[in-house]
């Protein structure tokens, strides 16, 4: 393997490692894209977006075969316009996939599983599950409690597992 191939694939490895990988990179037939310079790498999602967004903006190209040519849809094109306006850049890098908060252990659940725990000290996180399941009809995985629980303490909570 040459430096070239080398370099080619620690760049792919980071872009995947940041979710920034295009998944359909023979999809794009931009001409920037295709015509063999270096600069231009239709497996760079992010790039890919901006000069997406920006044949439209800078060069007058219509929404739709500006998409098409990046190998993209209309609401994709719309969707990284708005995220771009309002984030620069770094808006177009794809999001982490998967939820964005602790939808089940809210700080009600808790707060309700510290009062459980205070009261009975012998609960494991398997019968502390069961109790959730019944206060909120809430399916929690017993090692997330004890995730959660491990949490609040390090911030200073009095949880005991």
């Amino acid at each position: 393997m040459n430096a070239a191939e080398r370099r080619r694939d620690r760049k792919i490895g980071a872009l995947r490692e940041a979710h920034a990988l295009n998944p359909r990179p023979e999809a794009v037939s931009d001409p920037a894209f295709t015509s063999g310079n270096p600069f231009f790498d239709r497996a760079d999602l992010v790039q890919v977006k901006y000069e997406m967004v920006r044949r439209v903006r800078a060069e007058g190209q219509k929404v739709g075969r500006s998409a098409a040519a990046f190998g993209l849809s209309r609401p994709s094109w719309y969707q990284a316009a708005a995220r771009f306006d309002r984030e620069g850049l770094p808006g177009l890098l794809p999001q982490r996939p998967g939820p964005r908060r602790r939808h089940k252990l809210s700080e009600e659940v808790v707060d309700h599983l510290e009062r459980a725990l205070e009261s009975e000290p012998s609960l494991r996180s398997r019968d502390l599950a069961a109790r959730v399941l019944e206060r909120f009809g809430l399916r929690i995985h017993p090692r997330s409690i004890e995730r959660a629980l491990a949490r609040r303490r390090q911030k200073g909570g009095a949880a005991r597992a």
